[in-house]
């Protein structure tokens, strides 16, 4: 993976220091998604082609709702190319491993630990409490979270994020997934 598509220096941000999500940013989220974005809070990472691919989101949003997806993966050919490995059975595949061996267990409940502590930094919400995202930490479902987590984070954090990135190998390579907003 290019090193710019994490903040063009090869370095993971941490939570104080992410990049806003600024008109242009948001606009290319509606456009990959098909929709407004909501709750979103900052760009988390970049794809090469400098459009986000995934958004950190805020743990409540503005209805009130309570929203446990913090990183949200937005390119749709990296959406696709993991409802493609969900649709092979690659989840199974996870879950069976995930009760055959403890270490690969243990890499995910320290993802799922991971991701708990992000999203508390961000805010506290009870109703989620203790609730991560893709099944974690005790069973295996949206490798698009798992993904977006991985992607955020940076490798070696969310053992299944990172071996799907592996998998999917380069999403970015037909260019930018959306046209890039117009500049003002």
């Amino acid at each position: 993976m290019s090193e710019a598509a994490n903040g063009g220096d090869g370095t993971v941000p941490d939570l104080a220091t992410r990049e806003a999500a600024d008109e242009r940013d948001l606009a290319a989220v509606a456009a990959q998604l098909g929709r407004p974005p909501r709750g979103t809070r900052a760009v988390a990472h970049r794809c090469p082609c400098q459009l986000p691919d995934v958004v950190e989101t805020v743990p409540r949003l503005a209805d009130g709702t309570p929203f446990p997806t913090l990183f949200y993966l937005t390119c749709p050919r990296a959406t696709s190319a993991c409802s493609r490995l969900e649709s092979a059975g690659l989840m199974r595949e996870y879950a069976a491993e995930l009760a055959e061996d403890p270490e690969f267990a243990a890499d995910y409940r320290a993802a799922h630990e991971d991701y708990l502590a992000r999203r508390e930094a961000i805010g506290h919400v009870p109703e989620i409490a203790g609730v991560s995202a893709g099944g974690m930490p005790g069973r295996v479902k949206c490798l698009h979270v798992h993904l977006g987590h991985a992607l955020a984070v940076g490798p070696g954090v969310n053992p299944i994020g990172d071996r799907v990135r592996e998998l999917i190998g380069p999403w970015w390579a037909g260019g930018p997934c959306v046209p890039p907003p117009e500049s003002d």
